[in-house]
């Protein structure tokens, strides 16, 4: 597992170019932030991750529980979720929004599904709304 990565994912990376690329500015795994989101806009109080179905235990067609050692792969996927919920409270006691874009949600129609993401990301950005989440079908 030491070879997984915890940032710059090809999702994330994927997501970034997009943003960026509609004049969006943002900063990266702001450390004063907490889950030290993907992407933060300072401005706006968001804070954008993106999470891999897998690693997040997202109810998707990508997820799938590991048929060996099960009780190790619920126990981790299950702290995942929980710290996930931990770092929503923070954010939201701190005046952040959140928006989770899932794995699912880049994996459908190639570079239209990016474009799409972004679309929806970035009307996000532009509201006032307090959370959201780009999932797949």
């Amino acid at each position: 597992m030491s070879g997984i990565r915890g940032k710059d994912t090809k999702p994330e990376l994927a997501v970034r170019s997009a943003l960026h690329r509609r004049g969006l500015r943002f900063r990266l795994h702001a450390v004063r932030v907490p889950g030290r989101p993907d992407m933060v806009f300072p401005t706006r109080r968001a804070a954008v991750f993106v999470h891999g179905c897998f690693w997040h235990g997202h109810d998707c067609r990508l997820f799938k529980m590991p048929s060996t050692r099960q009780e190790f792969w619920r126990a981790k996927i299950g702290r995942n979720r929980e710290r996930d919920a931990e770092v929503g409270e923070a954010l939201r006691a701190q005046g952040w929004r959140r928006l989770v874009v899932w794995e699912c949600a880049l994996k459908r129609r190639g570079a239209a599904a990016v474009e799409d993401v972004a679309d929806r990301a970035q009307s996000w950005l532009l509201s006032e709304s307090p959370e959201a989440e780009i999932r797949g079908p």
